[in-house]
């Protein structure tokens, strides 16, 4: 129940945030200790060697899974990020008739669009550093490289890097500020979570068929797609917390 309009600033400045704030955050401590269990496991190697062969990866051509799911999905998802810019750009006084449904406060929707931003940015720096390479590279698979564990830092694997972590499966996590106006709003403001779970169940979902597909393809280990999950929500959610202030 919303605090009384008597209640203390510092009561109200804290209860919706901490409401929303700590499930979201044991979840990402959840999928945090599975990705790290993942890796400690050694299992991206056992699923690789599932799907391909010395021949490399039946479907890494195959039209569904590179020209629709992968080269199709990133051009939409470019589009869906000018689209997350435009509507944080909307001007209050347009938020009349149908545009009403637009009707979350500039800044709130400014954040969304900077944390979307930094989620893809952080990915992309993330990858360009990384030495490991993409498991069709392997020899194992028909490549140049072997096999090095992305913690085995300053240890090149032979073949080009630059491979971790999953940059199509950003293409739907980078956007998981879309949900927090409504799981975590800021302090003052009480909204049905209602929209904030429709987002977030259709970003995760997103994400994971993104990262599968690439898997398949024998672009990705399934770590990597983990490691975005963990990257893009751990920044999405701390992002958010800092400028908690700023919105209200």
């Amino acid at each position: 129940m919303p605090p009384q309009a008597t209640a203390t600033p510092t009561a109200a400045a804290a209860t919706p945030l901490s409401a929303g704030a700590a499930p979201l955050a044991r979840w990402w401590l959840i999928a945090l200790g599975l990705t790290l269990l993942w890796d400690l496991a050694g299992a991206d190697l056992a699923v690789m060697q599932l799907i391909g062969g010395p021949r490399g990866f039946a479907l890494r051509d195959q039209w569904l899974l590179s020209r629709v799911l992968h080269d199709a999905v990133r051009q939409a998802a470019v589009l869906f990020y000018l689209l997350v810019w435009a509507w944080a750009a909307w001007p209050a006084r347009w938020q009349r008739g149908p545009a009403a449904l637009w009707t979350l406060p500039r800044r709130e929707r400014l954040t969304v669009a900077l944390l979307t931003t930094l989620g893809l940015l952080v990915v992309n720096l993330i990858k360009n550093a990384s030495q490991t390479s993409c498991p069709w590279d392997l020899q194992a698979f028909g490549g140049p490289a072997h096999y090095v564990s992305h913690w085995t830092l300053g240890l090149r694997d032979g073949g080009s890097g630059r491979c971790f972590p999953g940059g199509h499966a950003s293409s739907a996590y980078a956007f998981l500020g879309l949900c927090l106006p409504w799981l975590m709003p800021p302090a003052g403001r009480s909204r049905s979570p209602a929209a904030g779970w429709r987002w977030l169940g259709f970003l995760l979902v997103a994400g994971a068929v993104a990262g599968v597909v690439q898997t398949v393809r024998g672009a990705h280990y399934p770590s990597h797609t983990l490691w975005t999950l963990v990257i893009c929500a751990g920044v999405t959610l701390a992002g958010w917390r800092i400028a908690q202030r700023w919105m209200t």
